[in-house]
């Protein structure tokens, strides 16, 4: 055997030797479509190219969408998401309770809450709303980006959820 059929083999790719085709198997997924020798195919009289898929154009800057856009679909609730992010961050099933607490009365978990008196927007009742921007700009309608800043709120102005509802029993607000 030749070493070019012999490299072939061992590199997965189709080899044509004497007019028959057969299919070499391949080596794992080392040998796969990003192995060096993929794409040829081997004939007695040398290797022979085969067409490359054409490359995608590139989106026009409209089509383009930022880092933040790029979100999946939210199938979990608002809750379940914010619970998450908040073991994340390396709170307490103990600070998950004042967190729930203090945006339920403050907003019921509803995105599009607003406070007509002084304005507050939002899950964690941002004022103003615009705040939130600095998480992304779907921050209107995306409860992700608004439990992420409301999280960072917390964390930044009073250290924990829990400081932060004591605070807002006391006083009224957070």
């Amino acid at each position: 055997m030749s070493r070019e059929i012999l490299a072939a083999c061992v590199a997965g790719v189709v080899v044509a030797t004497a007019g028959v085709v057969g299919t070499a198997l391949a080596a794992g997924p080392a040998a796969g479509a990003d192995h060096p020798s993929a794409g040829r195919e081997l004939a007695p009289h040398g290797p022979i190219r085969t067409a490359r898929p054409a490359r995608l154009a590139a989106k026009p800057a409209s089509a383009r969408v930022s880092r933040s856009d790029r979100r999946t679909t939210l199938y979990l609730s608002p809750r379940a998401v914010a619970h998450a992010l908040l073991l994340r961050r390396g709170w307490s099933e103990g600070e998950w309770s004042c967190l729930d607490a203090l945006w339920t009365r403050e907003s019921r978990w509803q995105v599009t809450a607003t406070n007509a008196r002084s304005g507050a927007y939002g899950i964690p009742q941002a004022m103003p709303a615009t705040k939130m921007a600095s998480m992304g700009s779907d921050w209107r309608t995306d409860p992700v980006t608004q439990i992420r800043w409301g999280l960072w709120y917390i964390g930044e102005k009073y250290g924990d959820p829990c400081s932060a509802y004591a605070h807002s029993n006391r006083y009224g607000y957070y």
